[in-house]
């Protein structure tokens, strides 16, 4: 058997169906090999960044294992960005990368390079992968990618990167006499004394607030959880990659906090006195600056499989009461088990709706706006959308007005890559969800300034007939930065405008180009009737939604300024308003 239909019957055989790729010299072995392999198929992408945020989109979706093929030198760094997305929200996927011949490698002659586009792509990854190595020897290649695979899902997830030089994939090898890997025996377990001092903070507390992280869906622990909550009865603040776990009229739910956030669940954060933190490393967007002033009165319960997260708080300042090194689901399952006696929250919950309804994330005012005011834009495209849609968002404001306004309905998940947050992320990533579930709806909603960043990937789209609705914000910017420029720059939008130095095409005439279907909107009025209309229609869609640039996200918190003692910026009509609370004393401060 030549390596190269082993690699591809092995990836098969991982229950990979789909690897996205890009043909190159250092890569047709592996190609070719795939298409003679039952099972598994190739999908070209137009680009090797594409091809891996694709893997990772695929690999969220199916819940499992994604794949990318690249070839070597430039085909191999273009994978990334793609793989630091998956690195840094611990997706697993396996990058297989083309290499030049063996006896064409630079090896330790000091010079730059002597294979034609060869680079030293393990050296470049291994800080962003979990594991980074070149088949030198053929007779590894089962145990390499045995612990590539294992590495990649075990423990924390993350991407894995084997390299395969051209003259190796081309070697004849016996499958039967290739050396295994053998998994180590690790379980992590909850202690006891951990379980126990978890129960006497929860009997205590009487403003306790649960935070969901993404660790809650990399432990497929999404049903449990909802038993949990149910059982602790506590009100619930996602991170922005758990807001789908909970839908958004469950009475429990309070909705997303951090410096992108709401008010109100801000407020109930800042004034708990207990913080129960799942699945959830809590960076700097969720603590806010400094992370010191983070839940300040609030005794913290933080569980993470990572112990070096956990380790983190630190250097910063913030007291970590409980600190608990385990997996989320375990966790969940093990909290379940126990006998939970906790106090009556009753007003601390009123208290919290009381805030919600105060300071609503799109008041009424905003409906009677000709122009399409972008949180009205994410409302209506939130009541059109139908349970189990997929939701797949490109970063900037566009992926906060859509995570601080829509509501979430039962079986409904949304996708970003939210730690490395890539402009042009959404548009592959939602390719490669279409081929792990091709049953699934998926909608994906992207910027103007995001969409330029992959769109030759639209060709994909149309190529394969994919049913994925598009809806461009159309701002004519980057708001995000002119939000910044805003608070630091004096608003002088230099490369974040088209004045400012941006270039732009027209967005339907490319799409028409392509052979989508268009829709455009310009005004609150007609949004409903445009949205169901694209929503209906079978096959892709380009739906041009044309904004303001004017438009901020409302509230945002100005870095360097902690979540707290800016309260009369609450009653003025600004953009750069703060979600502030005064400081805690005695009991709970009316805001």
């Amino acid at each position: 058997m030549k390596l190269s239909d082993y690699v591809a019957e092995f990836l098969a055989k991982q229950g990979i169906t789909h690897a996205f790729a890009v043909s190159g010299g250092a890569s047709l072995h592996l190609i070719h090999s795939l298409e003679r392999t039952s099972g598994i198929s190739f999908i070209c992408t137009q680009h090797e960044q594409a091809g891996a945020m694709a893997a990772d989109g695929y690999a969220r979706m199916a819940g499992g294992l994604g794949a990318a093929i690249a070839t070597s030198g430039p085909g191999a760094t273009n994978l990334i960005t793609g793989i630091c997305g998956a690195y840094y929200d611990s997706v697993p996927v396996i990058f297989v990368t083309g290499q030049v011949s063996t006896f064409r490698l630079k090896g330790d002659t000091g010079v730059r390079q002597i294979g034609f586009q060869e680079t030293d792509v393990v050296d470049i990854c291994r800080p962003i992968t979990k594991y980074a190595v070149m088949i030198r020897e053929p007779k590894l290649i089962r145990y390499e990618l045995e612990k590539a695979c294992y590495l990649a899902r075990s423990g924390r997830p993350g991407p894995v990167v084997i390299d395969i030089p051209d003259n190796v994939q081309r070697v004849e090898i016996n499958p039967r006499a290739l050396r295994s890997f053998t998994p180590p025996k690790i379980k992590k377990t909850v202690g006891s004394d951990k379980l126990k001092k978890c129960l006497a903070f929860i009997k205590q507390a009487k403003r306790p607030v649960l935070i969901l992280g993404w660790g809650v869906h990399l432990s497929s622990a999404e049903r449990s959880v909802i038993e949990l909550v149910n059982k602790l009865g506590f009100p619930v603040s996602p991170t922005w990659a758990a807001a789908d776990i909970l839908p958004g009229d469950h009475p429990l739910m309070i909705g997303t906090f951090g410096t992108h956030g709401t008010r109100y669940a801000n407020f109930a954060v800042q004034n708990a006195d207990l913080i129960l933190s799942i699945g959830s490393r809590l960076d700097t967007k969720a603590t806010g600056s400094p992370i010191s002033t983070f839940a300040r009165g609030a005794k913290k319960i933080v569980v993470d499989i990572d112990p070096k997260e956990l380790n983190k708080f630190k250097k910063y300042g913030l007291d970590i009461e409980l600190p608990i090194d385990a997996d989320a689901g375990e966790f969940i399952r093990a909290l379940i088990g126990q006998d939970i006696e906790k106090k009556d929250i009753s007003d601390w919950r009123q208290r919290i709706l009381a805030w919600k309804r105060k300071y609503p994330i799109c008041p009424e005012k905003y409906y009677k706006e000709k122009e399409v005011n972008p949180y009205v834009f994410v409302k209506t495209l939130s009541s059109a959308s139908k349970p189990d849609d997929a939701l797949f968002l490109d970063t900037g404001c566009t992926l906060a007005w859509t995570m601080q306004a829509f509501d979430f309905k039962p079986g409904q998940r949304v996708f970003h890559d939210w730690n490395n947050t890539a402009m042009g992320w959404a548009l592959p990533a939602a390719i490669g969800a279409c081929f792990a579930k091709k049953d699934k709806n998926i909608i994906c909603v992207t910027g103007d300034g995001s969409l330029q960043m992959n769109i030759q990937e639209l060709a994909t789209v149309i190529r394969h007939k994919l049913p994925i609705k598009i809806f461009l914000v159309n701002n004519h910017g980057y708001s995000m930065i002119r939000q910044t420029q805003d608070q630091w720059m004096g608003s002088e939008y230099l490369a974040s405008t088209v004045n400012g130095g941006l270039a732009f095409p027209d967005f339907v005439k490319v799409a028409k180009a392509y052979g989508f279907k268009t829709l455009s909107v310009k005004n609150n009025r007609s949004l409903h009737q445009i949205i169901a209309k694209a929503l209906k229609i079978k096959g892709p869609v380009f739906v041009n939604v044309e904004i303001s640039g004017k438009y901020r996200v409302i509230p945002q918190v100005k870095f360097g300024r902690p979540n707290e003692d800016l309260e009369p910026l609450l009653n003025r009509n600004d953009f750069l308003s703060n979600m502030i609370v005064k400081p805690l004393k005695v009991s709970l401060v009316e805001l």
